[in-house]
């Protein structure tokens, strides 16, 4: 890629359309061969120039300076590529795009030229379907290295021209190391969907290179990210649409961003016709200048068919020929080309960055919803069986009857023996004996917790869901966790742990300390039968049958606590009363939180980010603000 032989004139500044514009294209011959470029020609030229804004960012500072800025772009890099994001959840998808975008640049542009001081300038020939940008390269270089066609889209790999001294440094790992590439020499068939084809050419002149990208608005939407990855990696865009597509969205979609980095970019309407060319080029230029890209530089190329050996004939693209000769022919232009481009992108961190912390502060927030319904429903649940509890609630029902049908049928009674001489039995043997009232009261009292756990889990688990379902994509969420091994299992659990409760009561009785002092010492009782009574006195008995309760009730039978204080005292039945509600109140409370680990489950395995990671993404911002 060399100044042509005969540059031609181009509209200047103070030409009506701006627009750098080669003759006729009436000549029949091929582009001439490569003329190397001087810098007497960078000042003959009178086409747009390359547009350079000086900014204040470090590009090339002391050793010390850019190990410093690498160490906080390294930083940055590193805290982008560790966020999560939750599937379905708000800002996961604007999230992952940001964070592809930001992560790629960084790893693709910026550091790379951080690093390297001699990285060759990367010019990205991007745009419209049928635009003619392999045409184009091929023109521009000066001999054929990429294939043409009417198939569209023509381009299904990238390839990249550039010196046969530059080709080690497109090969290597630095450059997009995540794509697959080939080398050829001379003209680069087509490869691969994905697949960089790097055609190496002494017609490229070294430490520059030229890229032809697919289609931004290709029908392979895979192309799309093809050419978005390349023209992030991009020092210069060079953008290439139609005098039929210039308008459309995802032309525009791409030009945007080149104003929004503040991108080195030369704009190319190729296909001009030459009727309604000046209405062609008058409107697109208000485009450019209404969307901000008024300082970008513009070519025209007109609609023809000379075309011979896939390039435009001598005069049809010397133009743009001459305007990158100008560009890659001096170390100093060069520089200023990249130097613009790369403070531009460092510069759109400002935005991009805290835009991404948005969308994690987003999925943060979510995550905070969806724990703290969590939370608050077991919460309740944990709240409704403590006060059932002790509130007399429970004896209702099958339990309160049971209950009249032990205190009535004189089961207490024949449990109370006077120590001394009586006939030894086994633990089994007293079992057997005891009668089936005393066996329907032990299972009444394990229905009715079994029914208040659940009654409050199936209730807490109902509002989880409820209130997940009001947040977008959190019904997925609640369909996975109650999906997750384990669920269903309550009620066999509730059994094993309330019988567990009642063997430790039972054993709380026989301990040495509750039989020191009271009548206990003086007679023996079963201690199962006396556990039953007990309990029932722990859940409510004497609050269920005192007068103005919500759940008061008429007396029914001897009183558990009068008759508990008669065996073990007022001092040693406190004691042992409470140590059986601490242990029922822990046991419940164990189920609340097994219960509550499906959810819990379904939350850490979303991917919902960190609480700090949106502070972290802030403060590295911060941190290339102040080291730049």
């Amino acid at each position: 890629m060399t100044r042509p032989s005969a540059a031609p004139g181009t509209t200047g500044p103070g030409a009506p359309d701006r627009f750098g514009t080669g003759p006729s294209a009436t000549s029949d011959q091929p582009a001439q061969g490569p003329v190397p470029a001087s810098a007497a020609d960078a000042g003959a030229r009178g086409g747009p120039a390359a547009p350079v804004s000086e900014g204040s960012a470090k590009h090339r500072a002391s050793a010390t300076d850019d190990h410093r800025f690498e160490q906080v772009l390294e930083s940055l890099r590193k805290h982008i590529r560790d966020l999560e994001f939750a599937e379905g959840l708000p800002g996961a998808e604007e999230g992952r795009t940001l964070q592809a975008d930001v992560l790629a640049q960084l790893s693709d542009y910026v550091l790379p030229r951080v690093r390297r001081a001699d990285i060759p300038l990367l010019i990205a020939v991007a745009g419209s379907t049928g635009a003619g940008k392999s045409t184009l390269v091929n023109s521009l270089v000066g001999e054929q290295v990429t294939t043409t066609g009417v198939r569209r889209p023509t381009t299904n790999s990238p390839v990249l021209a550039c010196n046969p001294a530059d080709v080690d440094w497109f090969s290597e790992a630095s450059f997009i190391p995540s794509l697959p590439r080939v080398r050829q020499q001379g003209l680069a068939m087509p490869g691969k969907d994905g697949m960089l084809v790097l055609a190496a050419t002494e017609a490229m002149p070294p430490g520059v290179a030229l890229l032809d990208t697919p289609d931004v608005d290709s029908a392979v939407a895979a192309h799309h990210e093809f050419a978005a990855k390349f023209l992030d990696a991009a020092d210069l865009w060079m953008f290439v649409t139609t005098s039929t597509r210039y308008a459309d969205a995802r032309v525009w979609d791409f030009l945007q961003v080149a104003r929004d980095r503040d991108t080195s970019l030369a704009v190319v309407l190729s296909r001009v016709p030459r009727r309604g060319r000046r209405q062609l080029l008058d409107h697109f230029g208000a485009m450019l200048e209404a969307n901000g890209l008024g300082t970008a530089a513009r070519f025209a190329i007109p609609e023809t068919d000379q075309i011979r050996g896939e390039r435009f004939t001598s005069n049809v693209a010397d133009h743009i020929r001459g305007y990158l000769a100008d560009v890659a022919g001096e170390a100093d232009q060069r520089d200023r080309v990249t130097r613009r481009t790369f403070i531009g992108v460092i510069d759109s961190f400002r935005s991009r960055v805290p835009e991404l912390a948005r969308r994690v502060e987003a999925q943060i927030e979510t995550g905070r919803t969806l724990a703290t319904a969590v939370d608050d429903s077991y919460a309740t649940a944990r709240h409704r069986v403590e006060t059932s509890l002790g509130d007399g609630s429970l004896l209702r029902g099958s339990l309160l009857a049971r209950w009249q049908e032990v205190a009535a049928g004189g089961e207490l009674t024949r449990s109370l023996r006077p120590r001394g001489k009586r006939v030894r039995r086994g633990r089994r043997a007293e079992q057997a004996e005891r009668s089936p009232r005393v066996v329907a009261l032990e299972r009444a009292v394990r229905d009715a917790l079994e029914a208040l756990v659940i009654s409050a889990c199936e209730r807490a688990s109902d509002e989880i869901g409820q209130k997940w379902r009001e947040v977008p994509g959190g019904g997925d969420l609640a369909a996975k966790a109650l999906d997750q091994p384990g669920t269903g299992l309550l009620a066999q659990q509730i059994r094993q742990e309330v019988a567990e409760w009642q063997r430790g009561v039972a054993e709380m009785t026989t301990a040495s300390g509750a039989t020191k002092r009271s009548v206990a010492r003086f007679v023996t009782f079963d201690h199962d039968i006396v556990a039953l009574v007990l309990i029932i006195d722990l859940l409510g008995y004497e609050r269920s049958h005192s007068g103005g309760g919500a759940h008061a009730a008429a007396p029914s039978g001897p009183s558990p606590q009068r008759l508990l204080k008669g065996l073990f005292g007022a001092q040693s039945l406190r004691s042992i009363g409470a140590s059986a509600r601490d242990d029922l109140r822990q046991r419940v409370l164990g189920l609340l939180n097994r219960e509550r680990v499906p959810f819990d489950n379904a939350l850490a395995s979303a991917g919902i980010p960190s609480e700090d990671s949106a502070v972290q993404l802030y403060q590295a911002t911060y941190n290339l603000e102040i080291t730049r």
